[in-house]
């Protein structure tokens, strides 16, 4: 029972954890937009801003799905609603909010926010989409209520620039004189909560929740009904008192006139220092009054002096307390704190479109200039975006280029990549008309310092091989500047087979309009800057056979530039030319130029002072090269002459070897050996001792010189390995003669065994030989023996006498078989051997006499005797 309450407690609490992760999730997207059918058509990213009565509407960046058109998604949660206490008042909330963005909705101009998707309403929310927004002037002034917190990057330390709220009040006025003329609307609640900033700085009149609409014919003088204001109805339903005109408040009337004292009441808001209003009511209506009915004459200029002065004098007509003395939009727009050269500038680049191609060309052309006295900001945010347009149309882009260039100039990494490198990318793939590659040349430094590695390599490096192989030398000239900037991040391959292929063919100056002098020199030139950045292999294969058949007809700057890449290839430690190459292809190629005339005394100079430098190299390396090959012949020559001193004494003074049997000895089945070997009988001093030795041969052969310690009789120098087989055979059959000569003969065999001399096929020639040269003692022994021993038993080879003259034959009969290895088996049959001869003592002294009385000699005594 225990393990199912368990069971059912882990699938209840699993469950519960899914669904409340679902949840969450759920409410973090419905935070944004809880079920909103503007969802199907739009995906909001972040929270941007608020705007509208009181701020209620949360503004949001996003983009549509369809066609990833940027878009601000403007969103009312219902919940809100919950601040106040009625369901009259909540239900008066929301229908002023449905009012103003339906109104929003039939209107249609530049200064007008522009509604991109309708109103949409569901159980939790009101939503509809506009076109990109930034934020509203309230959020700029300082306002920063229902957005989020902390405030963002792009509002924190905003500050609105001169030629920005210059700009920004005649798109007002300009929208105000649309409302007014054209659409015979009254807005009546003009106040920062109502403008907002999109995204490229254009303010844009919204908030249209309390506007009123003509209510006479068209024959008629336009009239529009008014409503009082209701203190008893919540704030964000009535047009906001800080911004109402007198006769609104006083008299219960109002008119467009109304709407420009409006704007000179914000006029006065953005100037302040605070951004406060002229004054504060707190949505008390009697404070209200009260204040209107004293502000007039003196009372203003007062009051208005945060305002510019070339804009006060405006301000206070605005603000009459009259509204027959009040300008009218048309009039406001043309006043003259509007003629400076930005806001014009601005004002024509957003009438660009009723230009033809002709006019815009001409503005195009002074525009860089202008820039210069505008706001990077501005420039950025507002009239880039205006150019951009004109990169769809391809014969004004070298006009407009330039502009955008001299921005880039001023620009971060990061602001060129967000903002400015998507609209430029597909202008870096055009070729016709021909002018666009020549600006985008101009400046492809510029472009190679902001744009990314891999824009550099889709983009920019294809538009430099299509200079290359432009037939305008400037472009070529232009191309060939920047290349050496980039070749780094140019790959291999492409290095290879696009770019030296098209370099080659302006240097050979192929076809029917060759290449100029300078465009070739600059090729030339290039190339010098682009080596320390290639492959050695491709140095070599590619361009040293690339220079000798440059055509150069004797010009002096072609083979400057020649001499100079060879230069180069001298002394750079990377491609550095070795004597071999320098050898044979390139002094061949630079002897004939020693001889020619059109050089002038400088470039022969040089011309010769590099030949002489490379023959220098040629004849140092050669000789340093030719001085180690002879020291390595000279020390061959000695190791040998001490190799053949060192074995000549031996068997020169050796009459006979009578010890050697060229047939194995067959082991007697009566024999019955002691299997005792040297090895297996060694002792810690005899292992020490052996020990010595072996260092002290590894010693003799690091040296070059071997010095003998007695040389009797020189002789020819023979085979390396033929002599040392030879030696160390004729000092193993000296050894065992010599311990055969010490004992008994009937206690040979004994001896034989115990010493362990008994040789087999897997001894070969380098153990012989460091066996040798590892007794020098032995050595010395081995050159005292004078007297030559006959070895005469049955069973085995004949008795051969071996002298001094009869030496060097029997070398030559046994040379042959250099692979050979001797066996010295124990004697077939019971009898013992036989030593006819006798066998001369050796020069050092030996108790012969102690050693026969031995009946079997061990190791230990082994090992003396060959010390």
């Amino acid at each position: 029972m225990d393990v199912l309450n368990k069971l059912r407690n882990t699938v209840s609490n699993t469950i519960s954890n899914t669904v409340q992760n679902t949840a969450y999730g759920l409410s973090q997207l419905s935070s944004v937009l809880p079920g909103n059918p503007v969802t199907r058509e739009f995906e909001a990213t972040a929270h941007v801003a608020s705007a509208g009565p009181g701020l209620l509407w949360r503004v949001y960046s996003g983009y549509k799905k369809s066609t990833k058109q940027e878009a601000a998604i403007f969103v009312f949660e219902k919940r809100m609603l919950e601040k106040w206490s009625t369901k009259a008042d909540r239900e008066l909330v929301l229908e002023t909010l449905k009012r103003g963005v339906m109104q929003l909705t039939k209107l249609r101009h530049p200064q007008v926010l522009t509604v991109q998707h309708p109103l949409e309403e569901s159980r939790d929310s009101l939503a509809f989409a506009t076109e990109p927004v930034f934020a509203s002037l309230a959020n700029v002034l300082g306002n920063q209520e229902n957005i989020p917190q902390p405030t963002p990057m792009s509002l924190k330390g905003y500050k609105l620039h001169d030629i920005e709220i210059r700009y920004g009040l005649l798109q007002l006025g300009e929208g105000l004189a649309f409302l007014h003329g054209d659409v015979k609307l009254l807005h009546r609640n003009l106040c920062p909560e109502s403008i907002v900033i999109n995204v490229h700085g254009a303010w844009k009149i919204f908030g249209f929740d309390f506007c009123a609409l003509n209510q006479s014919s068209d024959s008629k003088q336009p009239s529009w009904s008014y409503l009082d204001y209701d203190p008893t109805l919540p704030a964000v339903v009535q047009p906001q008192l800080n911004y109402q005109a007198p006769e609104c408040v006083l008299a219960s009337s109002n008119g467009p006139p109304s709407d420009i004292f409006a704007l000179g009441m914000l006029v006065y808001t953005i100037h302040s220092s605070e951004h406060k209003p002229l004054h504060e009511s707190h949505n008390d209506l009697g404070k209200c009054r009260r204040f209107l009915e004293s502000f007039k004459g003196s009372n203003v200029s007062a009051k208005l002096l945060p305002i510019p002065e070339s804009l006060r004098d405006t301000v206070k007509l605005m603000l009459s307390h009259s509204p027959e003395l009040r300008l009218d939009a048309h009039q406001f727009i043309k006043i003259e704190y509007f003629t400076d050269i930005g806001v014009k500038t601005l004002n024509y680049l957003d009438k660009l479109f009723q230009w033809d191609n002709l006019q815009k060309s001409q503005f195009y052309k002074g525009l860089p200039q202008l820039l210069k006295q505008l706001p990077h900001r501005v420039v950025l945010h507002r009239v880039l975006p205006a150019l951009y347009k004109e990169l769809v149309n391809p014969p004004m882009i070298p006009f407009v280029l330039p502009s955008i260039l001299q921005v880039m100039e001023a620009t971060e990494v990061e602001e060129f990549r967000e903002h400015i490198l998507p609209n430029l990318r597909p202008v870096l793939a055009l070729e016709d008309p021909p002018q666009i590659s020549l600006v985008l040349m101009q400046q492809v430094n510029l472009l190679l310092k902001l744009c990314p590695t891999d824009v550099i390599k889709t983009d920019i490096v294809p538009m430099l091989l299509r200079a290359l192989e432009s037939e305008w030398e400037q472009l070529q000239e232009l191309c060939l500047s920047a290349l050496p900037n980039i070749v780094t991040m140019i790959e291999g391959p492409v290095i290879k087979n696009s770019i030296l292929p098209r370099m080659k063919k302006i240097c050979m100056s192929p076809g029917k309009k060759p290449s100029s002098l300078g465009v070739r020199v600059n090729c030339l030139l290039c190339l010098a800057k682009m080596l320390p950045s290639f492959d050695r292999w491709l140095v070599f294969d590619q361009i040293l056979p690339f220079l000798q058949e440059v055509p150069h007809s004797g010009e002096p700057a072609i083979l400057m530039a020649i001499i100079g890449i060879y230069r180069m290839l001298l002394t750079h430690s990377k491609l550095g030319m070795g004597k071999e190459i320098l050898a044979t292809k390139v002094l061949p190629f630079l002897l004939p130029l020693s001889i020619e005339q059109n050089l002038s005394m400088s470039q022969y100079e040089t011309l010769s002072t590099l030949i002489i430098d490379m023959i220098n190299r040629i004849t140092s390396e050669h000789r340093e090269a030719l001085r180690q090959l002879d020291a390595v012949r000279r020390e061959t020559q000695q190791l040998d002459q001490a190799l053949s001193q060192v074995a000549s004494p031996t068997f020169m003074q050796s009459n006979h070897l009578n010890d050697i049997s060229l047939t194995p000895e067959i082991p007697s089945p009566n024999a019955n050996p002691k299997p005792t070997s040297i090895e297996n009988g060694l002792t810690m001093e005899d292992k020490f001792r052996l020990i010595q030795q072996q260092e002290t041969h590894q010693r003799l052969q690091s040296q070059s010189i071997l010095t003998p310690k007695a040389v009797s009789q020189p002789t020819k120098p023979q085979p390396k390995d033929l002599t040392a087989t030879l030696l160390k055979n004729n000092l193993d059959e000296l050894n065992l003669s010599m311990s055969r000569s010490t004992m008994s003969q009937p206690d040979y065999n004994t001896a034989k065994s115990t010493a362990g001399l008994s040789w087999n096929k897997n001894n070969n020639v380098n153990q012989l030989q460091s066996q040798f040269l590892m007794s020098p003692t032995l050595n010395s022994q081995a050159m005292q023996a004078s007297r030559p021993m006959n070895w005469n038993s049955s069973g085995m080879s004949p008795s051969v006498n071996w002298n001094s003259q009869q030496s060097a034959t029997m070398w030559n009969s046994i040379a042959p078989q250099n692979n050979m290895n001797f066996t010295a088996q124990p004697e077939i049959g019971p009898s013992p051997m036989n030593f006819p001869g006798t066998l001369q003592p050796f020069a050092s002294p030996i108790n012969t006499q102690a050693t026969a009385n031995k009946p079997n000699s061990s190791a230990q005594d082994i090992m003396d005797l060959l010390s």
